[in-house]
């Protein structure tokens, strides 16, 4: 089975829907591509999915290479992206470094946020692909909050303007998160590359959503954007329970499944062992 490249997803516009999941370990990387996606991000969300917090702003360089490298072992086919975090792509220099680190760590291509065009020029240049993202940019979340962008006409040709820049500028495809459908339509009929949306309606090329968001794993608020294609939390706390219960009970473990010493042993240690009562 071949691996997807960036080449083949930016193949895919006009073709086919893209199905893209955000995921950061291992376990959820491998069902998830087992599954057939076809991209999946090891995003910066991981600041507030995993770890709690209370926004991206958090999560290092460092954070998003542990869980690339966690991610890279359970895929077999579907792109993995790396998402570059706050602040690891000031500079040309740093998006160079920076995108180098999660290449390294089984990324076949990165992502960052805003325009930032002459990072993504820089990175094109030396062989790394890249996914852009405009419109709520949870990295600005200091300036802008979590809100959605484009609702005035203004605003929306701004993101017009900015989607095409980042075309234009080599990316192989670009995110529209928490924009008005009908913002993502123009910019998906202007854009020669997909569109992947995530809070932007139905007419993006693709759709991306994170791996605890749509099975129903996320303890905090649902957005509304959201989907729940399952309610693997209620299904994790039933488990739990059960276990607690079987514990509490003397039900677990079973005879069955404990591991036994050979007969002549046991025979011989419980000899041994009454020397000590």
């Amino acid at each position: 089975m071949e691996k997807n490249t960036p080449r083949f997803i930016a193949s895919l516009k006009g073709k086919r829907k893209i199905s893209a999941i955000t995921a950061y370990d291992y376990p959820s990387a491998y069902y998830a591509d087992r599954a057939g996606v076809d991209v999946i991000l090891v995003g910066d969300s991981l600041g507030m999915v995993i770890k709690g917090e209370e926004n991206t702003l958090g999560v290092t360089l460092q954070d998003v290479e542990y869980h690339t490298r966690a991610v890279a072992k359970g895929v077999s086919r579907a792109l993995v992206v790396g998402d570059l975090p706050f602040m690891s792509y000031f500079s040309v220099e740093e998006a160079l470094k920076s995108s180098a680190t999660l290449i390294r760590a089984g990324a076949s291509a990165v992502k960052l946020e805003g325009p930032r065009i002459e990072q993504i020029r820089a990175l094109i240049r030396e062989g790394i692909p890249v996914m852009g993202h405009v419109g709520l940019t949870p990295q600005q979340y200091l300036h802008i909050g979590f809100k959605t962008q484009g609702r005035r006409t203004s605003s929306a040709l701004k993101l017009v303007e900015q989607a095409k820049a980042i075309e234009d500028a080599g990316a192989f495809s670009v995110v529209l998160e928490s924009v008005p459908m009908e913002v993502a339509r123009e910019i998906t009929s202007i854009l020669n590359i997909p569109t992947i949306g995530i809070g932007a309606g139905p007419f993006c090329d693709g759709q991306i959503l994170v791996f605890h968001d749509l099975l129903g794993m996320y303890p905090g608020e649902k957005p509304s954007f959201v989907r729940e294609y399952a309610k693997i939390g209620e299904e994790i706390v039933r488990g739990i329970k059960g276990y607690i219960e079987d514990v509490v009970s003397g039900n677990f473990p079973s005879e069955d499944e404990s591991f036994k010493m050979k007969p002549g042993e046991r025979d011989s240690f419980i000899r041994e062992v009454k020397k000590w009562k």
